[in-house]
């Protein structure tokens, strides 16, 4: 049992400290150790050990009206059947003691995958442009591009997503610009929920944060780790990454089946 104490307090540390009970067991078990959850619980319980708890929503999107906008091309059917059909988008702010910085991030809705992300203290276009880029550019190398017509970026009704200029670029880049309703509290939930986990597990335990450069480094090393490793229960209790390379392995590798 004591073994089993340090496996669940090493779990616990190399996860920003965010697991609860049911994340740590699902882990524990990834890892060959079978025990049950209710245990698990309780040993928790006697080590002082609790995950991190979500917190309120913050909007800190306002409505641009300078462009004709885009249509919603998804009507809140967030799920994709394969990588590159579906990216959704939105922002959020961390407060430093040089000021205010706003990061955003491009979230797969078919594994989850954080694929890109930028950070700035001027809310513009430029930096969503940034995490668009920075999705795009590794399935280039990785040599599963983006198929023009194929993808979908969906945001918000935020000015930096209706201006002219990243419809320009997302059109360039054969990718097809979705905007939703403005005032839909369940519009683009799953981004939503994406921040509210970054929001929960790395900014508000690590505060006060100083500047841009130091949120930038923790960000980078969250959405590394999120990817690879955190578990999520909407994708089989497995990392982003994990759940994508499954799919490509079973998809140049099918199972064949016979009947007899």
């Amino acid at each position: 049992m004591r073994d089993l104490k340090v496996r669940i307090q090493e779990v616990h540390t190399s996860n920003y400290r965010v697991y609860r009970a049911r994340k740590v067991w699902r882990e524990l078990n990834r890892q060959g150790h079978a025990v049950a959850r209710c245990t698990v619980e309780r040993l928790m319980r006697e080590l002082g050990i609790t995950g991190a708890v979500r917190g309120k929503k913050v909007i800190t999107t306002l409505p641009g009206g300078q462009v004709e906008r885009a249509p919603d091309r998804l009507e809140r059917d967030f799920v994709a059947k394969a990588p590159n059909r579906c990216w959704v988008a939105d922002f959020t702010h961390v407060t430093t003691w040089a000021g205010v910085v706003y990061i955003v991030f491009v979230v797969e809705t078919f594994s989850r995958r954080i694929v890109g992300w930028s950070a700035a203290t001027v809310k513009a276009t430029v930096f969503v442009l940034d995490a668009v880029e920075m999705a795009i550019w590794p399935r280039d190398r990785d040599q599963r591009p983006v198929g023009s017509g194929e993808l979908i970026h969906h945001s918000d009704a935020g000015s930096q997503y209706t201006s002219f200029r990243l419809a320009e670029h997302l059109d360039a880049a054969g990718i097809a610009a979705s905007i939703g309703p403005v005032g839909d509290a369940y519009d683009n939930a799953l981004m939503e929920s994406t921040i509210g986990l970054f929001k929960t597990e790395l900014i508000k335990p690590r505060r006060p944060w100083k500047t841009l450069s130091e949120v930038e480094l923790a960000t980078a090393e969250y959405v590394d780790w999120y990817n690879h490793r955190r578990l999520h229960g909407e994708i089989g209790h497995v990392p982003p990454a994990e759940y994508e390379a499954t799919y490509y392995t079973e998809l140049t590798n099918p199972q064949v089946t016979t009947t007899t």
